[in-house]
């Protein structure tokens, strides 16, 4: 007997539910995919993609790893890219962090953790870059969460930087990419104020998306 009994008792029971209310909803459901939004988020389990967005299963492609971390040479995460991008021809690519992140804290306070000390290093590169910032706030909590927002909006550029979606802008491919941040305690997703559909808008958001949360009222 699988030790795992009730999880497979829970999905049992989802599934049944779902076909009292549709009777053809895995039916519909297997034919095809179209989601519009793909979301780049964390692994953290606290976090569900389609739960916070409030969209069904087939609506929203998803890629989550540890600070959701945008790397080059992450084949793993360009090909998620690259299928929501050219193949699914997503609109929106949304990279979401969420306040309290572990890997982001992990990363802000340098305790090594064995193997994953390699992956934050991206975390702890956008923590140097941001350094002047950071330091300006007093609180460690306050400033990890900051971190956690110039976590995101960095990856974003990031996406924007990939072949891929340089390319899709370059054919004129509706894309737009989004920043947000999760908020454990109310469940509320915050709009960072980065979006960007073109490689000029990119660059003009960028700087404007950094001075709003260095500003006074961000404190």
């Amino acid at each position: 007997m699988s030790s795992l009994k009730h999880l497979l008792q829970r999905n049992h029971a989802w599934a049944a539910d779902l076909r009292a209310r549709n009777p053809d909803y895995f039916t519909e459901l297997a034919e095809q995919q179209e989601p519009r939004y793909l979301w780049i988020g964390c692994s953290d389990s606290r976090v569900p993609a389609n739960e916070i967005t409030g969209l069904a299963p087939g609506e929203l492609f998803v890629h989550r790893n540890v600070a959701n971390v945008v790397v080059h040479t992450d084949l793993n995460c360009l090909s998620v890219l690259q299928y929501a991008v050219e193949a699914l021809n997503v609109e929106h690519v949304i990279v979401v962090g969420h306040y309290g992140c572990g890997g982001v804290r992990a990363a802000y306070q340098a305790k090594p953790l064995g193997l994953i000390d390699n992956w934050l290093r991206h975390v702890q590169d956008v923590a140097g870059k941001h350094l002047t910032l950071l330091e300006g706030i007093a609180d460690e909590s306050a400033r990890i969460d900051r971190l956690c927002e110039l976590n995101v909006i960095e990856q974003v550029v990031h996406v924007a930087r990939t072949t891929i979606v340089q390319d899709a802008w370059q054919r004129r491919q509706p894309l737009t990419l989004h920043a947000w941040i999760y908020g454990l305690h109310d469940g509320l997703v915050r709009d960072l104020g980065f979006e960007a559909d073109s490689s000029q808008s990119l660059a003009d958001l960028y700087p404007q998306a950094i001075a709003a949360l260095d500003s006074p009222a961000a404190r």
